[in-house]
Order: structure tokens, then sequence, then C-alpha cells
């Protein structure tokens, strides 16, 4: 049974905690700095949500440094993350100054809610993370904590330690008997946050924003110059709002995402190089590459283009900034977030059809789209005989009605200037 432990406050230490593990060294070295410095029992949670490795050896390490079978949590939200978490997010078209397409800030209150599940069922009493105290994700995994559990302990250890530097993290490893694989006990060239919608990658060598991206930090996409000389073309479908189909063969959301992803790797599409302005207040500069996703947001602003009142899609074009903001800032539990997300999904309800798209080095061309609920109307297009569906004359008091304050304002100007 763990002990109580003092903390430095001199209140009453957490008796269990839910830790967000990866099996990395940092994690690992969390996991027994928790049990070192408060005597807690620690629970091990562990989220495939398409990053690339594989997770036993998460469970290997977790049983190694003294967990128990019964306190090992590592699950396949895959599919939770693109249906619930991902597709929402895209119905808005959300970009984050301008171009983010939010891959790591849509993931951390899906591991966050998960967290709080499982402290729920195990009768832990505290959470923990690994975020630094100069990042946002320590925000996003907050804040979904308290949204949810709001009298839960939150241990931060990069914000609690004593450690300065990768030397003390390498001795305190090496003092507990914690493995090291060779590739960890230098710096980093930089470090990788990776799941089914993005990679992103941030540190050391990327840090000077003058400086081009070495070629080895891609992780997800060949170059857009390597990429074959030759068009492919794909049609997607869609259903209100969410893509269904690639080419006519229907599929699950994280399915298709890892199918876009594939066609969007060979064609060089969807790497990104931004310095972007961090929740906490600096500037910071990063390389994502999101192949999959470049290609739905084209896809789906093609399809609502055809679908979508011109009203319905001037207002949600104006509300994107602000939903993407409450995402990258990590209020994804938030009200005023839910409320967006209601006004978005109402807008979906018939947008639905297929997009045809070629990719090209690096490119995502709409060539086509079509839709049994097209707002397209080709009788009041064309330039040929309209057959009465449209006058034209009538557009002159349109026209003039419209100009009236102009015309007024301009009339007072030129009074103001005799």
């Amino acid at each position: 049974m763990a002990t109580k432990t003092a903390t430095k406050s001199g209140g009453t230490g957490p008796k269990k905690v839910v830790l967000a593990y990866s099996g990395g060294l940092d994690t690992s070295i969390i996991l027994k700095w928790l049990q070192e410095t408060y005597g807690c029992e620690v629970v091990t949670f562990t989220a495939d949500l398409g990053q690339g490795e594989e997770l036993g050896p998460a469970r290997k390490k977790a049983e190694l440094l003294g967990i128990k079978q019964e306190n090992i949590f590592i699950e396949d939200l895959r599919e939770e993350f693109v249906r619930d978490y991902v597709f929402p997010m895209f119905r808005a078209n959300a970009v984050y100054e301008g171009v983010y397409l939010l891959g790591t800030s849509i993931a951390r209150p899906l591991i966050g809610k998960r967290q709080i599940e499982i402290a729920r069922k195990t009768g832990a009493d505290a959470v923990c993370h690994g975020a630094t105290g100069k990042g946002n994700d320590q925000v996003r995994f907050e804040l979904t904590y308290y949204a949810l559990e709001p009298s839960i302990k939150i241990i931060a250890p990069w914000r609690e330690w004593a450690f300065k530097s990768r030397e003390d993290l390498i001795e305190f490893a090496e003092k507990h008997q914690i493995p090291i694989a060779k590739d960890k006990r230098g710096e980093a060239p930089f470090s990788v946050d990776a799941n089914l919608l993005h990679s992103s990658s941030e540190g050391k060598v990327l840090e000077d924003p003058a400086v081009k991206p070495p070629e080895i930090v891609y992780q997800r996409t060949i170059s857009p110059m390597d990429a074959p000389d030759k068009v492919t073309t794909i049609k997607i479908g869609y259903a209100k709002g969410d893509p269904v189909s690639i080419d006519g063969v229907k599929m699950s959301p994280a399915t298709i995402l890892t199918k876009l992803n594939e066609l969007g790797k060979a064609n060089g599409i969807g790497r990104l190089d931004l310095v972007e302005n961090r929740f906490v207040g600096m500037k910071s500069r990063g390389v994502y590459e999101t192949p999959g996703g470049t290609i739905m947001l084209t896809a789906h602003r093609a399809i609502e283009s055809i679908t979508l009142d011109r009203g319905a899609a001037h207002l949600k074009d104006d509300l994107m900034p602000r939903y993407a903001e409450l995402i990258y800032y990590g209020f994804w539990e938030s009200p005023e977030r839910r409320m967006l997300q209601a006004l978005i999904d109402q807008s979906q309800e018939h947008v639905e059809g297929e997009v045809t798209l070629e990719l090209y080095k690096g490119n995502v061309i709409v060539t086509g789209r079509e839709s049994a609920k097209s707002l397209y109307s080709t009788t009041l297009v064309t330039f040929e005989d309209d057959r009465g569906a449209y006058d034209q004359k009538d557009a002159a008091g349109f026209i003039r009605l419209n100009a009236l304050r102009l015309r007024t304002l301009a009339g007072r100007d030129r009074t103001g200037k005799k």
C-alpha cells in the first residue's frame, strides 16, 4: 500500500497517479520519480493514436519498473481520435494562424479524457503528464483534467523536479536501472510528437527560423521535388461533412485518414515550416507534416462550396479562427467550443457528395465536385438563354439600393468641400 508523503507545501501527496506514459526515457524517468518523490502507486496509460510506434515495449518497460499488470493500460484510440476529434475539427476547416492544422492540439484532450476515466476506474486521486513548463501541452492537458474532474490533483514533473540537464536525467536513470537506448544518451537533434493526423518536430536544429530544416526532420512526407512526375487522381465521398469513402470504397474514419496519409506522403503533400505564437506567450518554430489532413481540408472546402449557403459558409469562416484558437489553447471541453461545434455540425447536414482531386508534387488540386444536395444551378449561372430564371434587369434596382448609403456619403462629402 502506498504511503502518504508530505509535499513541499506541507500537504498530503497523492496515493495513486495515472501517468500519460509513452514508454520512452523521459516518461520512464517520470514514473520512477513519482514513486520516489511521492511514495505513490502509479498507473500507466499509453494511447495508440497512430504515432507509428510499437506499444508492446511500453508494457514491458512499465512491468520492469514495478507497475502491476492491472495498473498498465494500453489502448488503441485511433478510431475514436479521428471520429470524435479530428473529423469534428475538420468540419470547421480549422487552421490556427492561417496555416497550422492543429495536429498536436487535437490529440491532448482525448489523452486527458482517458486519463481521468482511468483515474475513476482505478480509484486514483491524481494524474500526471510529461509536458514542459514552456509549452502549450501542459495547458491542454490540465484544462482537460480540470474540466472533467475539478478536484483532481495534477503533477507536472517538469515544473517541480530539480533536474537541470540531460545529464541529470541520464544519471537518475542509471541510478535506478532504467534502460537507456544508445540513441537516447545524447541530446536529440530535435523532438518529435506524432499521431495519425500529423508529426511535429521542434527544438535544437530547428530553433533558428532563418535556417532551412534538414531533410532528416521530415517523418511523414517525401520532398515535393522528389515526388513522382505524374498525377494521382482520387475521389473522396462525403456525408454530413465527414469523409466516408475513397474512390467509391467506404472506409472507417481512421482507415480513411491512413489512406490519405499514404497518398499525401507519396506526392509530397502536407509540409509546413511555421513560426507560431504559443499560448504561454513566446514564439516557437515548428516543422509539421499533415499529409492526409491537407488533402481533407481542400476536399472539404470544395464540397462545402456547392452545398453550403453563402450566409452559412461566411459565418463559418468568420467563426473558424476563434474555434481554432480554442483548440490550440486547450479549451476543447469548454462550453464555448461545444456551442460552436453545435453550430458547425448543424451546417454540415447537407454537406454530402464527391470531390475529385489531383495530387501532384505537393499540390492538392480540385478538379470536380458533385452532390445531390448541390445549390449550384447551371440555369442561373449560364450566360445563355436563362428562360426567365433570372431577369438581369432586376440587378439595376439591387445595385441602386446597395449603393444608397455610398451615394448619400458621397453627396455629403461633396457638399462639405464647397
